[in-house]
């Protein structure tokens, strides 16, 4: 079975070049959303749960999605029907659902980049707090710092979902380059400051061959900064990165790269050209990504390293969540369906695939990579060495959210343009509050047009 990397272009791609594997949305042109439509009732037989999936992007490969999803669901509900639609461009955008009518009972989509943007301004939201009472569902032996993810988007305290898949990171490295210069493995619980060792170590030119100590992506190391870092006020539609938290992340990263030889390349080449020693990546695609291009990879991985003042600490949850909308006519049966996928059961299957779920239960962590045979006699007790990063706490009522671009500090800004640190920093957050400004301003307008035209 294939699955695909999960990143946004390639999400695109994939959900174009496969339409027709999931079953279609009506067919709609894209356009805003119709007030009277967001609040029509599906027309959909009693028995049938529709279920949309924006992330994992690999949902769009129906094969996957019935493998992690559908199948267990009808093996716990046999008598009801799923119709499941990926996200696709055009055509099965949030917004195209919501035109024709069609709103998911049950929506499974990004927490931190697409909850505010996508669910709550597009009204789909629902607390789910009666339910979770109803059925004594027990969010406390859900990992906590996945809860939060999803708690932390409102300050009022109202739960719109349940997290069902983390696609955390985990430091790979290459054996045999650890071997050829004769320098031992890293271990679980190495800091940043311990890495930084290695990769000089192993950071060399011979003929032809430059092979790297070090590589990441910055934007996901910024993104999901184990200090919890919000690149926004909490308090003011702007951006804000004056913690001083921030110039230390930065500080820390950019050293790796100013290692001679090491400038930076992304982490996406670790086995298709395998020169680079170590490199950070999102565990559940990566295992399958640098598996399927290079299966005679000598690898192993290790725990992420963390800061030195936030020591055996993961990042923040790069949390997929699932979220009932406030249209559906169904709800009870769309909780009794999530809460059935956060069994220790199908948690357990879900681990034997790679996936990283909520549940993190001795039975599940010895489950992990069961099923894949690229992990077979690894070090899979990385994977779940430490805690995750809690995420931000909530901002402040009814501000604009806005995906602050942090990967703009290193690239352009460091890479390329060779600022210091202060000033990437700076320049980033006053770009950030420029969009903001611009998100407020086109906000008003399409307020005022609604008005004119009452």
């Amino acid at each position: 079975m294939k699955r695909v990397k999960v990143s946004l272009a390639l999400a695109l791609t994939l959900a174009m070049a496969a339409g027709c594997t999931n079953e279609a949305a009506p067919s709609t042109k894209p356009g805003g959303t119709d007030e009277k439509n967001v609040t029509q009732a599906q027309s959909s037989p009693d028995n049938e749960l529709f279920i949309y999936t924006v992330w994992p992007a690999y949902y769009v490969k129906e094969d996957i999605f019935q493998k992690q999803i559908g199948d267990y669901i009808k093996k716990k509900f046999p008598n009801i029907t799923i119709k499941h639609v990926h996200w696709d461009n055009p055509g099965r955008q949030h917004k195209d659902l919501i035109a024709a009518g069609t709103i998911p009972d049950i929506i499974i989509d990004d927490t931190r980049r697409n909850v505010q943007g996508q669910l709550i301004n597009n009204d789909l939201q629902y607390d789910i707090s009666d339910l979770i009472k109803k059925y004594n569902f027990d969010t406390s032996k859900l990992n906590p710092a996945h809860m939060a993810q999803v708690k932390n988007l409102t300050p009022d305290g109202k739960i719109y979902g349940l997290p069902f898949y983390n696609n955390d990171f985990a430091l790979f490295y290459n054996k045999d380059i650890f071997d050829k210069f004769g320098v031992d493995y890293p271990k679980d619980g190495m800091t940043y400051d311990e890495i930084y060792e290695l990769a000089k170590k192993l950071t060399r030119v011979e003929g032809d061959i430059t092979y790297k100590g070090f590589s990441q992506n910055p934007g996901h190391y910024l993104n999901y900064n184990q200090l919890s870092l919000s690149a926004l006020s909490k308090t003011e539609d702007k951006g804000d990165m004056s913690d001083a938290g921030w110039k230390k992340l930065v500080d820390n990263m950019r050293r790796f790269y100013e290692i001679p030889a090491n400038q930076f390349d992304t982490v996406e080449t670790f086995a298709s050209k395998p020169t680079i020693a170590m490199g950070v990546a999102t565990v559940s695609d990566h295992l399958v990504k640098f598996y399927e291009e290079n299966k005679n990879l000598n690898f192993d991985i290790a725990s992420v390293p963390s800061l030195s003042d936030a020591p055996n600490t993961r990042y923040q949850p790069n949390v997929y969540s699932m979220y009932i909308t406030k249209q559906s006519k169904k709800k009870d049966l769309a909780f009794q369906v999530m809460a059935a996928l956060l069994s220790e059961e199908h948690q357990i299957d879900l681990a034997k695939e790679g996936v990283i779920g909520p549940l993190e239960t001795d039975a599940v962590k010895a489950a992990f990579g069961k099923n894949l045979p690229q992990m077979q006699g690894k070090h899979v007790e990385s994977i779940f060495y430490g805690k995750n990063a809690m995420p931000p706490a909530a901002r402040q009522q009814d501000l604009v959210w806005y995906d602050v671009p942090v990967q703009g500090v290193f690239q352009p800004l460091i890479f390329n343009e060779s600022k210091d640190s202060v000033t990437a920093i700076r320049m980033v957050q006053e770009q950030a509050t420029k969009a903001i400004d611009t998100l407020k301003a086109a906000k008003t307008e399409i307020n005022k047009a609604a008005t004119t035209t009452k």
